[in-house]
């Protein structure tokens, strides 16, 4: 690889002091580097992204890479994420290891991992995407609301509960895993549904195949009032639903792409990241 583009998270890097570091290791072994624009809330500016860019380095993390991922849009650039923040499932190299990954990505091309997302369908048509996962979760005052699912037309269940997350594998290591769901090796394909504080004795995990299309409707609260919630998209994009309204969530036509440097197990990965916590 010969061009590279950096997309920094400044409040892990607030002077650039990391960013030019690695921008002039890029440039001292005759490579050439872009540095991402960003607008005044810290959003990659559309169109701005150089053609010529084989690489996308983004410095931070997990949440860093996944707003990367988001902002790119439709722009397929594989992304490497060196770990600027604490866990980092998504981040492959860590700071320290810079070097000697940059030295890996000049000498050929590495593996790419294709990550499925989802798309959520809402308001008549707006649309959002997701790498990890979509929520649908109760607002404001603390009390259960009532989520009618439905897979392919069919009534799966109507739960009771805080809210309803909906992961793919790549954020099942994420709020699903808090929620108590399972965890899904990365690059497979499927749709994890984990009820948040569910009020019955048994409410499990629902993991469909990635061809589903599901469905989830708001339903009235207790004495037929009118409910409010929030769907939210990575924790970053969110929009308010009422009772009566629905969200359409199925696999999406694009894929995260991430650059894979380290030969180590996914399980390994997550044993080592997972200690102590």
């Amino acid at each position: 690889m010969d061009c590279f583009y950096i997309i920094t998270n400044k409040r892990k890097d607030e002077d650039y002091t990391i960013t030019n570091k690695i921008r002039q290791y890029i440039e001292k072994h005759g490579k050439t580097c872009f540095l991402s624009e960003k607008d005044e809330k810290g959003h990659i500016v559309p169109g701005s992204v150089p053609r010529e860019a084989q690489c996308g380095l983004v410095l931070g993390g997990d949440g860093t890479l996944i707003r990367a991922v988001r902002d790119l849009g439709d722009n397929s650039l594989p992304l490497l994420g060196i770990n600027l923040g604490t866990v980092g499932y998504l981040a492959d190299v860590e700071l320290k290891d810079f070097e000697s990954a940059l030295d890996r990505l000049f000498d050929g091309v590495p593996d790419i991992e294709d990550r499925m997302m989802l798309e959520g369908s809402f308001h008549g048509g707006r649309k959002e995407l997701a790498v990890n996962d979509i929520v649908l979760a109760r607002e404001g005052k603390v009390r259960i609301v009532s989520f009618r699912i439905y897979v392919n037309g069919t009534l799966l269940n109507t739960y009771q509960a805080d809210g309803v997350i909906f992961s793919t594998p790549t954020g099942s290591t994420g709020y699903n895993l808090s929620a108590g769901g399972p965890v899904v090796e990365p690059t497979a394909k499927m749709i994890v549904i984990t009820p948040i504080c569910s009020h019955a004795l048994n409410t499990s995990s629902v993991v469909l195949s990635a061809e589903d299309t599901i469905e989830v409707e708001l339903c009235e609260g207790r004495y037929d009032r009118q409910d409010q919630a929030i769907l939210c998209f990575d924790g970053a994009e969110q929009t308010s639903l009422v009772t009566g309204e629905r969200v359409c969530i199925r696999q999406s036509r694009q894929n995260a792409r991430f650059i894979k440097l380290s030969k180590e197990s996914f399980m390994k990965t997550m044993r080592e990241k997972m200690k102590g916590n």
